[in-house]
């Protein structure tokens, strides 16, 4: 490391260093009194009355008083029990209710575009229109033959009452008018797959062809979105999950809600009660990544939300008599977390503690390593050491959580 710049984070190192110098210069020179020493050097420390090792002494008290000015006054306070609002979130993505594509089942021209991108549409409005002269006129004449078929049953009728004809021959004109009505049937079919209509209340999606395209069969002409009501997907770890259930068994009343883009919540809250048809979770956990998918129902009366949008989850509860300790109250050794613990005879004592959930200036804690009539060390924890009896100033577990301003260490 360069002199410079170790000289610049350790001031009292260097100081100290310094200080041996001049103190080991000083004395060197007083007791053999070189001869490339100016005469005039040792004369102004004679008539200062000053010896080496007062000089000396004096760098070395003005670093002991700086360092002794480093050092930070130790707080003491106690973990609390009380009840916190415990918040997971997760990444999702948002989908409508019902998101179909709208497809030609004929092929033919594009006649008419009933519809505009982005338009709100009711079921059973007209969207597209395939040609449909040719279709109306199959259904008109098969419509004709099925007419005629039926004035022939009734004529064959009234020759089979007079005996003129037999049982059998009125049998063969009833099936050829089932033949003709089928066949109108299947005429009028055609005419209806012409005419495209929604099948439910939606928003129109871009629209993929324009008047005048001739389409195939089965081509898509636009989508349609019902977003009354927005399914949306998040992924919950195992561990997580398994606090959800637990959640439920205990009957906590769990609150779900939706941070959109640019940090702005939804005004509507979630709702996941698979029992009642409420959003749903999924059968399987994936073996790949040990998450299992999660999917809230949010109601969307605005229509503010949109299929294929991102967002965060927010999950939520209240816990009560949750144990919580300041954040900057512990540290962290080989990925594992730490508090010191003081005795009744001031000693402290390194202590492991294992945390559930964090908050944002708050670890709330597993009870057992430490409980409330634990006292802890709030501040001045690199001052300490294991084992070490200390000198501190008590702060009420409420000042110290209302003062709260840093994290952890």
């Amino acid at each position: 490391m360069n002199s410079i710049v170790f000289a610049r984070r350790r001031p009292v190192t260097t100081l100290i260093l310094v200080v041996a110098l001049i103190g080991g210069g000083a004395l060197a020179l007083n007791q053999v009194r070189p001869a490339f020493v100016p005469s005039k050097v040792y004369d102004f420390l004679d008539s200062m009355h000053l010896s080496p090792e007062q000089v000396k002494g004096f760098f070395v008290g003005h670093a002991r008083e700086e360092h002794h000015e480093e050092a930070h006054t130790i707080l003491a306070t106690y973990p609390q029990s009380q009840a916190v609002t415990l918040t997971q979130t997760y990444v999702c993505q948002i989908h409508s209710q019902r998101h179909i594509p709208v497809r030609a089942l004929k092929e033919g021209y594009l006649e008419a575009i009933e519809v505009k991108e982005g338009q709100w549409v009711k079921e059973g409005d007209l969207l597209f229109k395939v040609v449909p002269i040719l279709y109306q006129k199959e259904a008109e004449a098969a419509a004709a033959e099925a007419k005629v078929a039926r004035l022939e049953l009734k004529f064959a009728e009234q020759l089979y009452k007079q005996m003129a004809i037999s049982v059998n021959e009125v049998k063969l004109i009833e099936a050829k008018l089932l033949r003709a009505e089928a066949k109108a049937q299947l005429a009028q079919a055609a005419l209806n797959f012409a005419i495209v209509k929604a099948p439910f209340d939606g928003i129109i999606d871009r629209l993929h062809h324009q008047q005048g395209t001739l389409v195939e069969e089965g081509e898509e002409l636009t989508t349609l979105s019902d977003n009354g009501v927005m399914w949306v997907y998040f992924n919950v770890p195992e561990k997580r999950y398994l606090e959800y259930m637990a959640n439920l068994k205990q009957n906590k009343d769990m609150k779900i809600e939706l941070l959109l883009a640019g940090g702005k919540k939804f005004d509507q809250l979630g709702m996941l009660d698979p029992a009642h048809g409420k959003g749903a979770i999924e059968a399987d956990f994936n073996n790949e990544t040990g998450n299992i998918p999660f999917r809230a129902d949010f109601p969307n009366p605005d229509g503010l939300l949109r299929n294929g949008q991102t967002g965060t989850v927010l999950l939520s509860w209240v816990e009560n008599d949750a144990l919580v300790i300041p954040q900057r109250a512990t540290f962290e050794v080989l990925t594992k977390r730490y508090v010191f613990v003081i005795d009744e005879e001031n000693v402290a004592h390194q202590t492991e503690i294992t945390i559930e959930n964090e908050l944002e200036d708050l670890f709330v804690i597993k009870k057992g390593g430490v409980d409330v009539d634990h006292k802890i060390v709030l501040e001045g924890i690199r001052q300490i050491r294991d084992g070490e009896k200390v000198e501190y100033e008590d702060r009420k577990p409420e000042e110290a959580v209302a003062d709260l301003k840093y994290h952890a260490e």
